[in-house]
C-alpha cells in the first residue's frame, strides 16, 4: 500500500505524528480538533497542512479543514521537517521543580516562560526545557504537557513523563477531577464570594482574544469560582477555582463581571489609583490530582512569587 502522505512535497512522510481525536472534540471541525492537540501551531498552518493532503484520518487523506470529527479517529500528521526540528530542540533552561518521579514532573513556572513553541517563540520555551531535562520525553505527545499557563501567569503545572501517565492525566482533566486554585489581584473591590458560569469562545471581532460567547456561537461551557481573601482601597486579593480549563478563563470571567485582573494587558483597564504591574496578577498556587501510578491523591502548593507579594504589600499599605 502506498504511503498516503508520499505526495506532500517538503513534508517528511517517514516520521508522521500519531494522534487520537479525544471524545471531547466530537462534532468539531478537523482543524479545530488539531488546534487543540497541537497548540504550538497556528490554525492557518494546520489548515494549510490539511489542504496539502498531509493529514490522514483513519488512514484516509482529508483535505477539507471543515470536515467534522466524531472522536476516537486516528490521525497521522506529517509536519514539515524544519518545523519539527525547530520545536523539538532541547535547551538547558533552569526549571523550578516541585516534585518529580518516574511518572510526573510538577514545576513552578515563572512568569515570562512560554509553554509551547510557536510564532515568535520558537526557542526558550518550557517544551524545549523539558526535552533537555527528561531524556525521551519527546516520545510523549507535546513532551508530556497536558495543560497550560499563559506566558505571564506563574505557578504550578504538571507534566506527564510517559504516555501512560499522560493518558491518565488527560482523562482526569476531561472528568474535571484535577483541582486548581489561583491567586489573583483584581481591579476594583470584589464584594462577595461567587462564581461565573459563562461560556467562553474566540472573540467575534478580535480573534487573538477570548470572550464570553454563547454556546450557540461556539462558546464552550466555563465555570470559575472565586472567594475573597483580602480587600483593599480599590482592589481585592481573591482565590479562584477552576471547574473547566478554557483559554484565559479567569482573566475573561473576572473582566466580564467588571473586575479584570490588575496588570492584564489584554482584558484589563487602567486605574490611576492602583500601582502599575507588569503582567496579569495571576498565580497558580495549588494543584491536586490522582497520581497515575498509586491512584492516591497528590497535591502541591507554592506561594506567590516575589513580584505579586510586593504588589500585595503595596496595596495593604494603601
Amino acid at each position: 500500500m502506498n504511503d498516503p502522505l508520499e505526495n506532500c512535497g517538503d513534508y517528511s512522510p517517514s516520521e508522521p505524528l500519531r494522534l487520537t481525536v479525544p471524545d471531547t472534540s466530537a462534532g468539531r471541525r478537523l482543524d479545530q480538533a488539531l488546534a487543540d492537540l497541537l497548540p504550538q501551531h497556528s490554525r492557518n498552518r494546520l489548515q494549510t497542512w490539511i489542504r496539502d493532503g498531509c493529514i490522514t484520518v483513519d488512514d484516509v487523506v482529508i483535505s477539507e479543514p471543515k470536515r467534522k470529527v466524531l472522536g476516537g479517529e486516528r490521525l497521522l500528521v506529517n509536519a514539515p521537517a524544519d518545523l519539527q526540528q525547530m520545536t523539538e530542540q532541547a535547551e538547558d533552561i533552569p526549571l523550578d521543580i516541585v516534585f518529580e518521579d518516574e511518572a510526573l514532573l510538577v514545576l513552578n513556572k515563572p512568569a515570562g516562560l512560554v509553554v509551547h513553541p510557536g510564532s515568535g517563540n520558537w526557542h526558550g520555551t518550557l517544551m524545549n526545557a523539558l526535552l533537555h531535562h527528561v531524556p525521551g520525553i519527546g516520545e510523549v505527545p507535546r513532551a508530556g504537557i497536558v495543560h497550560r499557563l499563559d506566558k505571564d501567569t506563574s505557578g504550578l503545572l504538571v507534566v506527564a513523563k510517559t504516555i501512560e501517565a499522560q493518558t491518565q492525566l488527560v482523562r482526569q482533566l476531561q472528568a474535571r477531577s484535577v483541582k486548581r486554585q489561583y491567586l489573583a489581584v483584581t481591579n476594583g473591590i470584589v464584594r462577595r464570594d461567587n462564581g461565573v458560569d459563562s461560556p467562553i469562545g474566540r472573540h467575534p471581532v478580535h480573534r487573538t482574544k477570548m470572550a464570553v460567547v454563547p454556546e450557540s456561537r461556539g462558546g464552550k461551557a466555563a465555570l470559575t469560582w472565586y472567594r475573597i481573601l483580602e480587600q483593599y482601597a480599590h482592589s481585592s486579593l481573591i482565590e479562584c477555582s477552576l471547574e473547566t480549563g478554557r483559554t484565559h478563563q479567569i482573566r475573561v470571567h473576572m473582566a466580564s463581571i467588571g473586575h479584570p485582573l490588575l496588570g492584564d494587558p489584554v482584558y484589563g483597564k487602567t486605574d490611576p489609583r492602583l500601582p502599575s504591574f507588569h503582567r496579569q496578577a495571576l498565580h497558580a498556587t495549588r494543584l491536586a490530582l490522582m497520581h497515575p501510578l498509586s491512584g492516591r491523591l497528590a497535591q502541591w502548593e507554592v506561594p506567590m512569587p516575589d513580584d505579586m507579594r510586593e504588589l500585595v504589600d503595596q496595596l495593604r499599605d494603601g
